[in-house]
């Protein structure tokens, strides 16, 4: 197995601008001391920010990013039925970067230009189930009772992964010049290495019941830490849902990253992780 020295949970956003409060990244060392948040370079991060980062990083880091890294393909053999498109993922974050003008990273726009063909926006796009498309990943983790259904075509509400995935994509293109992306590139003997994760995963781990899985206060943040082999954390000025989920997620990554199962999930064949790729915790 490879072996990581540092870890790092990053909470995304998709949301259309520059500076975003919802991004948060948090980064611990191998050992048991907690993981602390990284100061944004301003006010808030920027997906531009995060880029930069994570390009700026050396050494065995092990990085895990809260988004969808590619829409579902083996279901309908294409990632947009209809459109001209590329067939594996690497090649469709080339597809979005070339698809967008948003600022910061953004892709807002790209689902915009195809709502109600591929992309649900509300009820006049017709019924939401004919755009409940799973990765092969997700219906796993769903079978298995890890959470209602989740879908990047589904661009509606306060819980849509949508934008942010597609975002993520464009972060993927840029960042993939420099690291490594499990499982659509092979683990490298060296140098950072990007998983998608779960923040869920990391809550359910720590003991936390679904649906009350968000950290609002440091005594329950310190809980949860205790369960994954972490000392208690240094305390916040402010405590997000954003900042725990990093800190417990990143905490889960250090505490699990040694699991060949992880890394070897029995439903990943070559094409899944060519095109659809696989969040690292589902087995």
């Amino acid at each position: 197995m490879r072996r990581f020295d540092r870890f790092a949970a990053i909470d995304w956003s998709g949301a259309k601008g520059s500076g975003h409060p919802g991004i948060a990244i948090a980064l611990c060392e191998a050992g048991s001391a907690a993981p602390a948040l990284v100061p944004p370079p301003g006010r808030h991060w920027s997906r531009s920010d995060v880029a930069d980062w994570l390009e700026a990083q050396n050494g065995a880091l092990l990085a895990g990013l809260d988004f969808s890294f590619a829409p579902p393909w083996i279901e309908r053999r294409s990632y947009l039925p209809g459109e001209d498109v590329p067939d594996r993922a690497t090649a469709f974050w080339s597809h979005v970067e070339a698809s967008c003008d948003d600022a910061d990273l953004g892709a807002a726009s790209f689902l915009e230009a195809r709502y109600r063909r591929h992309f649900y926006f509300g009820a006049a796009d017709g019924e939401k189930r004919g755009f409940m498309h799973l990765r092969q990943c997700e219906a796993r983790f769903n079978a298995g009772g890890g959470g209602k259904p989740s879908t990047v075509y589904d661009a509606i509400g306060a819980a849509q992964v949508a934008k942010a995935s597609f975002a993520g994509m464009r972060l993927l293109n840029r960042v993939s010049q420099r690291l490594s992306v499990w499982p659509f590139h092979p683990v490298p003997p060296d140098g950072p290495m990007l998983v998608e994760i779960y923040t869920s995963i990391a809550a359910r781990a720590a003991g936390l019941p679904r649906g009350r899985s968000k950290i609002r206060d440091a005594e329950t943040l310190d809980a949860a830490l205790a369960v994954l082999g972490s000392r208690p954390h240094c305390r916040l000025e402010r405590y997000s849902d954003h900042a725990t989920d990093a800190i417990l997620t990143a905490a889960w990554l250090r505490a699990n990253a040694h699991r060949p199962e992880y890394w070897n999930p029995a439903a990943l064949d070559p094409v899944i992780a060519a095109t659809e790729g696989w969040t690292f915790g589902v087995v």
